[in-house]
């Protein structure tokens, strides 16, 4: 009796492993999504903005609305941008309120994809949460390619990160995540892609597409990038001045945006 009680504890203990993924296991099921299409990061959708008046709104100056973007965008002219960089602390994701199932946000920085919309170059970090897990992906994407998952980086709520890109030429580049809480960093380099614009220089938190359409948006809380630089072939820009992006769904603004000479706030304030 006592043997076949320790067989059972052995099977149900063995069963329980199997069923547990490993992180090895959970990053080749993103790798398959990604392959597959899962993530993908796009051009800014524009909206007519919320219902409510736009008198009323903080941050009206410079403003434009999108139904996937949320952050501040500098414009100027064709191969102005050479690279663009930010630091953020990870937010801990809530599901909004009445809200029930997965939901997610990504927050990155990228040269183009609003006054030039054929090619993006951009990294930055996913984060979802389901019921009372939240997971957090690291990932680099020149647009129209679909998003890929950096391997080697962990990452937690709390942890900063430093979020890079830099075109070497409107065909190549790398982009650079490094997790200053960590010490772990992560790069990815390009070459013989989609030729960029370099007309835009972006920070951004995005309702990204999987499997066709924008996935159920967190509430990310606040995500702050400081450091917020843009490299051009004369020096470089903070995020002050920049066109100022607010993200609306359904006539519904859902966020609050401002800049300063090197910083850009994204706050969540949907449901």
């Amino acid at each position: 009796m006592k043997f076949a009680a320790a067989l059972l504890c052995q099977v149900l203990v063995a069963s329980a492993a199997f069923a547990i993924p490993t992180s090895r296991e959970r990053l080749a099921q993103r790798v398959a999504r990604r392959a597959a299409g899962a993530h993908l990061s796009h051009p800014k959708q524009p909206t007519a903005g919320p219902v409510a008046e736009v008198g009323a709104l903080s941050n009206v100056s410079h403003v434009e609305f999108s139904s996937n973007w949320a952050g501040a965008v500098l414009i100027a002219n064709s191969n102005t941008f050479k690279s663009v960089t930010g630091t953020f602390t990870v937010p801990t994701p809530r599901e909004p309120s009445g809200g029930s199932g997965t939901h997610s946000a990504s927050a990155w920085v990228g040269i183009d994809g609003d006054t030039c919309g054929s090619a993006i170059l951009q990294t930055g970090i996913d984060f979802t949460v389901s019921g009372s897990r939240v997971s957090f992906d690291a990932w680099y994407e020149w647009f129209p390619d679909f998003a890929h998952d950096f391997s080697g980086i962990s990452i937690s709520p709390g942890n900063q990160i430093t979020v890079t890109v830099t075109a070497s030429s409107t065909t190549s580049g790398t982009a650079t995540i490094l997790n200053r809480s960590t010490g772990q960093q992560v790069s990815h380099s390009f070459s013989g892609q989609p030729a960029l614009c370099q007309e835009n220089a972006e920070w951004i938190v995005e309702d990204f597409e999987e499997n066709g359409g924008l996935v159920p948006l967190a509430n990310w809380g606040t995500v702050t990038f400081t450091g917020a630089s843009a490299g051009t072939s004369g020096g470089s820009q903070g995020p002050s001045g920049a066109t100022i992006i607010d993200l609306e769904q359904n006539g519904r603004q859902l966020t609050t945006v401002s800049t300063s000479g090197s910083s850009v706030t994204v706050q969540y304030s949907g449901p």
